[in-house]
């Protein structure tokens, strides 16, 4: 039986989305502020974490920071705001999907089902050029040497290096990635694409890069000339 944790403040909310989630198979526990969640987080091996931004003791972007540090657990994002600045926040903080309040239970399940889907085609590897990316350890090396990134901007690289020189608009890495079609904005793409640009140019990778097609979107590169901005 798969585990998910629910952390909010708000013991009603918690109580019908843990209903919904027993309904759905899980083994739930809940958690009603910061600390409390990310204790239970770093003691038990979770599914899925569904985790309230705004709680006390600690709030839910520096949780999702903590636990990015020791795991890849799938974690979606729950919050009454919903500002553009917010959801970049939390994306790139490791979250996999972002829920606005209010919103109905069955949604949130639904979201939930996208992300596992998503995420459950891990244990892959992709080598080229000197570049091993993998979506097992959540691990990139160029020539064997390390680069640290974030989980999105993992699978992202290996997004975009599994479909060498296809081109991707936007909307289809945050259809692909985020799940987040219609509340997704360009900007998230084009923050993970330069941060993670400006992360693999540490090391020399001649015969690939991440390119920029004007009025099109992205793509991995193999003419070995590079460019792109």
């Amino acid at each position: 039986m798969q585990k998910m944790l629910i952390a909010d403040d708000n013991r009603q909310i918690v109580s019908v989305l843990s209903e919904y989630a027993k309904k759905d198979g899980f083994e739930v526990t809940c958690a009603y502020d910061g600390g409390e969640a990310l204790d239970i987080a770093e003691a038990v091996s979770f599914d899925m974490i569904l985790l309230d931004v705004m709680m006390p003791g600690m709030d839910g972007f520096a949780i999702c920071k903590a636990i990015r540090k020791a795991s890849n657990v799938p974690i979606i994002m729950i919050t009454a705001r919903g500002e553009d600045f917010e959801r970049i926040m939390g994306l790139d903080n490791g979250a996999d999907d972002y829920i606005v309040k209010p919103f109905s239970p069955g949604e949130v399940m639904a979201r939930v089902r996208a992300v596992l889907r998503r995420l459950g085609d891990g244990g892959k590897v992709f080598n080229f050029g000197g570049l091993t990316v993998s979506l097992e350890k959540y691990t990139v090396h160029i020539d064997g040497q390390p680069i640290s990134l974030t989980k999105k901007e993992t699978e992202l690289l290996y997004t975009l290096g599994t479909n060498k020189d296809k081109v991707f608009s936007r909307d289809k890495l945050l259809d692909g990635l985020w799940g987040y079609d219609y509340l997704g904005d360009a900007r998230t793409v084009d923050t993970h694409i330069k941060r993670l640009r400006a992360k693999l140019s540490a090391l020399p990778h001649p015969g690939w890069e991440i390119v920029t097609v004007w009025g099109a979107g992205y793509k991995f590169d193999t003419s070995g000339a590079g460019g792109g901005a």
